[in-house]
């Protein structure tokens, strides 16, 4: 057993001015999962979080509802909680950056950071709202993009071209707030000297405490020399006042993350920890925080900085993650995939989604796919198909004829130390956040056990005199394989992990791996998963398309966001000549019933024919690729989908949508021809 470490983790902090999505859930989970495994492998580990819950955006929604801002954040905050909860999400603490505490790490850090020489006043100027009487932050200003000319675009960038600007560059512009159009107005300011930190933030974002990707990005900063960073927002503004100030408060931005250590106080104030231990140098603590991609600007270059400035440490690591999109493309209300937390929860298991989140993750910040099809086919076939089968496969003999005691000796302790000595290496992909790598190689496992339990057919045996003590022994066996499953799932499935406890009267704890379960008694078996049904799924999508609009941009969005898409994780030329690739004549194309996206094809690789389900309906017509030559992978296994059986995958390149090409070779080319 390794020696106990002592871990504080985070989550970024949801925005207090509505509703919870899948989006957030993903980065909630993951953290979640690493969490849970860290305590199961017995260290010492905490899980802070809050709301963040300052700003305009706030502000003017309490405005709307005829509310003070306090009602307001004191209300999504219970719905937030509740929905993370019913996520099983395992906080230590969920607090509020609206807190005493969060006010006076705030002021201190500022105080320290000010008395240091890193603070600066200028006076700007800034769009002003003639009819609110107020200063308008760029997301409160529409009007027409200068570079594409689309309408309505944001007063920071353009949703259509994705180009970004100076709101002064923004043609016709109006307050999102009143619908006057925004004068010019000159306000003092207050500045954080970002670059006084250039050396040590080239050194920190480059000695592995983010993902190569995020650093990569990090250094166009660099190049383009760090600029001072504006930390003050003029009344009226929900938020902390700037100390010293009759009219100034701070930014969002600056007390955001300092609610990671007001929340982690709070738990200290409550149950006795130690939080210089944590959060100042030289304590023998980790520190990490979970993120997406999109705030990684302010996790790595303006928090670490701040909190280096006002004599605290500096994280350990920051891990950036991916955006989450449903059916290949981005949450869509009008298509139902806009998932709130709630509705997905009022609709169907959690775990469900956790464990199918948990099969996409890996280390890096590649986007997330939520193909709905896909995850009724997993969670069923893995889930229920291959780990609960198990356990329902050899529960009832135990039980029924066998009073419920386990046989004494295990059959084949050899496969048993086969799964138990995956250990090692399951537990380093967990630790390194490849949690799709980890689900394969536990589904992989269970592969071994099913395939143990169908060649000795214990209802078979169970038919013939004089067999029982092999059908007690061979039912044992499969139990306590099960059972190593089982606890290499419990960070993530830890609700069917507490069932499955019960089930076998064992706490299923990493450091019991070694020891099976032998004479031992175990309770009735009570089902532990049921399947995902289509009509829940329909239904989900149904009520994403009746529920409220989702709120507009927030304040904590990130204001230049990058849209970070690396290289996958490369291999190996011996993982590469496996693909057997071949050229296809596509001699039929015809849509798919039910399938928003998937054409049905038949393709001839010469030797034979082969029926494929692509997914590029959105860039072709049907009957415009028959005739057509197009490259495919040959030797995929067949994959058994709702509308049939795909035998092969049409290669095509393309972010989405209406960009999708596949590759055709050259008009010379035959069909079967081998692809170098």
């Amino acid at each position: 057993m390794t020696s106990q470490r002592r871990i504080l983790v985070t989550s970024a902090l949801p925005y207090a001015n509505g509703p919870i999505h899948l989006g957030h859930m993903v980065e909630q989970i993951q953290t979640d999962i690493w969490v849970r495994f860290q305590r199961h492998r017995g260290h010492e580990c905490y899980y802070a979080c809050a709301d963040d819950a300052h700003g305009t955006p706030i502000m003017l929604r309490a405005q709307q509802e005829g509310i003070s801002p306090e009602t307001l954040i004191e209300r999504v905050h219970g719905d937030h909680l509740r929905d993370s909860q019913g996520f099983l999400i395992s906080f230590d603490n969920f607090y509020t950056t609206h807190s005493d505490e969060n006010r006076q790490f705030s002021e201190l850090i500022y105080n320290r950071l000010k008395e240091a020489g890193h603070i600066v006043r200028r006076t700007i100027e800034q769009a002003y709202d003639p009819e609110a009487n107020m200063f308008l932050p760029d997301r409160f200003i529409k009007g027409t993009c200068p570079k594409c000319h689309a309408d309505d675009q944001y007063g920071d960038s353009c949703e259509v071209c994705g180009a970004t600007y100076a709101p002064t560059d923004l043609k016709n512009p109006v307050s999102a707030v009143s619908g006057a159009a925004p004068i010019r107005k000159e306000s003092e300011h207050y500045f954080f000297k970002l670059a006084d930190f250039e050396p040590m933030l080239k050194e920190w974002t480059r000695d592995g405490r983010v993902q190569p990707e995020i650093a990569n990005k990090l250094d166009e900063w660099f190049e383009g020399g760090l600029q001072d960073w504006d930390i003050s927002r003029d009344a009226p503004y929900f938020g902390f006042q700037i100390p010293g100030t009759s009219d100034k408060f701070f930014y969002v931005w600056v007390d955001a993350p300092i609610g990671y250590l007001a929340s982690f106080k709070d738990l200290c104030n409550r149950n006795g920890l130690n939080f210089d231990e944590f959060w100042m140098e030289g304590g023998n603590t980790e520190l990490y925080h979970f993120i997406g991609k999109d705030i990684a600007y302010f996790h790595t270059l303006f928090f670490p900085a701040m909190l280096k400035g006002a004599g605290f440490r500096t994280p350990s690591a920051v891990f950036a993650h991916g955006f989450l999109t449903v059916n290949g493309q981005k949450m869509s209300k009008s298509r139902g995939t806009f998932v709130m937390a709630k509705t997905y929860l009022e609709h169907l298991n959690p775990e469900y989604f956790r464990y199918y989140i948990a099969a996409k993750l890996g280390s890096g910040v590649d986007d997330i796919d939520l193909n709905l099809d896909d995850f009724i086919l997993r969670v069923n076939a893995d889930l229920v198909g291959k780990v609960v089968n198990i356990a329902s496969r050899c529960a009832g003999f135990i039980s029924k004829r066998f009073d419920g005691q386990l046989a004494d000796a295990l059959p084949e302790p050899a496969l048993f130390a086969e799964l138990t000595g995956q250990r090692e290496q399951i537990a380093e992909l967990f630790e390194n956040r490849e949690f799709g790598k980890a689900i394969r190689a536990i589904m992989a496992l269970a592969d071994r056990a099913n395939q143990y339990i169908d060649a000795e057919k214990p209802w078979q045996l169970a038919k013939e005199e004089g067999r029982e003590a092999d059908v007690q022994r061979v039912c044992t066996q499969g139990l306590n394989l099960f059972r190593v499953l089982m606890i290499y799932l419990k960070p993530v499935l830890p609700a069917m992990a507490e069932a499955a406890a019960e089930f076998l009267n064992d706490p299923l704890e990493w450091n019991g791996l070694d020891a099976p379960l032998l004479a031992h008694g175990i309770n009735k078996f009570q089902p532990l998963m049921n399947r995902v049904e289509q009509d829940k799924v329909d239904a989900m999508i149904e009520a994403g398309k009746q529920a409220p609009a989702p709120e507009p941009a927030t304040a904590t969005q990130q204001p230049q966001p990058s849209d970070i898409t690396p290289v996958a994780e490369t291999i190996s030329i011996d993982d590469f000549v496996k693909l057997d690739l071949r050229v296809a004549l596509v001699e039929n194309a015809q849509p798919v019933e039910g399938a928003d996206k998937l054409l049905q094809l038949t393709l001839d690789i010469g030797i034979e024919k082969r029926n494929v389900f692509a997914g590029i309906k959105s860039a072709y017509n049907a009957e415009d690729l028959i005739g057509r030559h197009v490259v495919m992978v040959a030797n995929l296994a067949p994959r058994k989908m709702r509308f049939g059986v795909s035998e092969g995958m049409v290669l095509a390149a393309g972010p989405g949508g209406e960009d999708i090409w596949v590759l055709s070779p050259d008009s010379g080319a035959k069909p079967g021809m081998q692809v170098k």
